[in-house]
């Protein structure tokens, strides 16, 4: 993390019924990752599926970056984060989900928003 930034928490309530917000949630998310800021990206709603693999490489939007691509860097340098109901609601269990994505609660989102300096965004 640079030392002049602070954490940024990325909740994305949508999903590929919304393409253009879904694409915006998951490039500011990569953008930040890239940039050396610390991100959390929580995923709940109909955005959970594109923490199982192969759902995000069926999303096409025409002039953005590949979801897929989007969600890799911030495996890869962040954290991706499945609301705990929204999966039970989808029957995902921890094992559905793509190496390094994991399954919380509201009381860890809750947790992550509070800590000081922390930026959150809600798509």
């Amino acid at each position: 993390m640079s030392s002049n930034s602070r954490p940024l928490i990325i909740k994305v309530t949508t999903g590929v019924e919304s393409p253009e917000q879904l694409s915006q949630a998951f490039t500011i998310a990569a953008t930040a990752v890239a940039s050396g800021v610390e991100v959390s990206l929580w995923l709940t709603g109909e955005s959970t599926w594109l923490a199982v693999p192969g759902r995000a490489e069926e999303f096409s939007l025409p002039h953005a970056a590949p979801l897929a691509d989007l969600r890799d860097a911030v495996l890869a340098d962040g954290r991706l984060t499945v609301c705990s109901q929204c999966a039970a609601r989808r029957s995902l269990t921890q094992a559905d989900l793509l190496p390094g994505a994991v399954i919380r609660g509201a009381a860890a989102f809750v947790e992550e928003v509070l800590q000081d300096g922390a930026q959150a965004l809600v798509y």
